[in-house]
């Protein structure tokens, strides 16, 4: 039973002796982590300002294409950023960095609301913090 790409171990299965567990092959490998957390980051931004919208300015086959549209684009987040190869506490910290710039920036472009200062000033501790838990290699 040896272990297989990302951790996920091989099990043999006497009942399917001659069949292989695979993982899926990962065609991102030479993309760098902060590009597929930054992907991350807009598909599910983009994902949930269309369900925003869907619940709140629609009605019909409309609201129903912008859920599914909603909801492709968060299961394409989830997938990218668990393909980033970090160490999920290391991923934390540099995408909610990242969320919260791109949240701004698509709250701009969608819903023309600029941020506040105290969302600026908020969001610069958020930026820190994320800095902080990314990069800080104590000892």
């Amino acid at each position: 039973m040896g272990e297989r790409a990302h951790g996920i171990l091989a099990k043999a299965d006497p009942t399917f002796s001659n069949l292989e567990c695979r993982t899926v092959p990962n065609a991102l490998q030479g993309i760098p982590a902060v590009v597929l957390l930054l992907a991350a980051t807009i598909l599910e931004v983009s994902g949930d300002a269309l369900v925003r919208m869907a619940i709140y300015n629609h009605v019909g086959a409309t609201r129903l294409g912008f859920f599914f549209i909603g909801a492709a684009l968060l299961l394409g987040y989830g997938t990218l950023l668990n393909l980033a190869p970090l160490e999920f506490g290391q991923v934390v910290g540099l995408y909610l960095a990242t969320l919260f710039i791109v949240w701004q920036v698509v709250n701009f472009v969608a819903f023309r609301t600029p941020p506040t200062l105290p969302i600026v000033l908020g969001g610069a501790l958020v930026i820190a913090g994320g800095a902080i838990i990314t990069f800080w290699k104590p000892g």
